[in-house]
């Protein structure tokens, strides 16, 4: 059915553009409220289609249009809605309040305000930087030097031994600290003997 209307609608095709069915038209794009999603809302009124498509309520900054009103059409909320329809300077600032919140939960002053998610944030940091520092310290308190490979005669040792067996033949290998100083005592002792 929508897309004979389309083609009504088309204009290369008919050369025309029928302008009395653009409100059926714009209320084909806003979805049905089914048995399933019906379930699901209770009696809140549909108003538009959403952020994606799915008859949900959630305060967003960047889409502040949901699909659903906030709160259930009751009684007083069907006669505030009907005294909507009438002159808004004979609304009191009140049913203008409760109108607004009767389709939204919270405005974008509260929707921006700081709920405290920043302290929790900084609170686990801490607190994992102090488990961190706490191991940290038992390493150091339980070992009580470095392994002996980290000593630099034995980091010279397995850089020369490492050269002498190739490794590395094309990036080569790192070079520590002190080799060269090493290298030339070494030429220097051998040169005596």
């Amino acid at each position: 059915m929508l897309t004979m209307r389309c083609r009504l609608l088309n204009p290369v095709s008919n050369g025309f553009l029928l302008l009395a069915r653009r409100s059926e038209i714009l209320q084909a794009h806003v979805p049905k409220a089914t048995i399933y999603n019906k379930s699901r809302i209770g009696n809140r009124e549909v108003v538009g289609f959403g952020f994606n498509g799915d008859y949900s309520y959630i305060d967003r900054t960047d889409f502040p249009f949901p699909a659903i009103r906030f709160k259930k059409s009751t009684p007083d909320v069907l006669a505030l809605r009907e005294k909507e329809r009438g002159d808004w300077r004979k609304l009191s600032i009140e049913e203008k309040k409760s109108l607004y919140r009767i389709s939204f939960c919270q405005t974008f002053a509260e929707m921006n305000a700081p709920d405290g998610e920043l302290g929790g944030i900084i609170g686990w940091s801490l607190f994992f930087i102090s488990i961190s520092l706490w191991v940290h310290a038992l390493i150091v308190s339980t070992y009580d030097s470095a392994p002996t490979s980290f000593s630099p005669e034995a980091r010279i040792a397995q850089y020369l031994r490492q050269e002498g067996i190739n490794n590395q033949p094309i990036s080569g290998n790192y070079k520590p600290p002190g080799v060269d100083e090493w290298l030339k005592a070494n030429k220097a002792q051998d040169m005596e003997e």
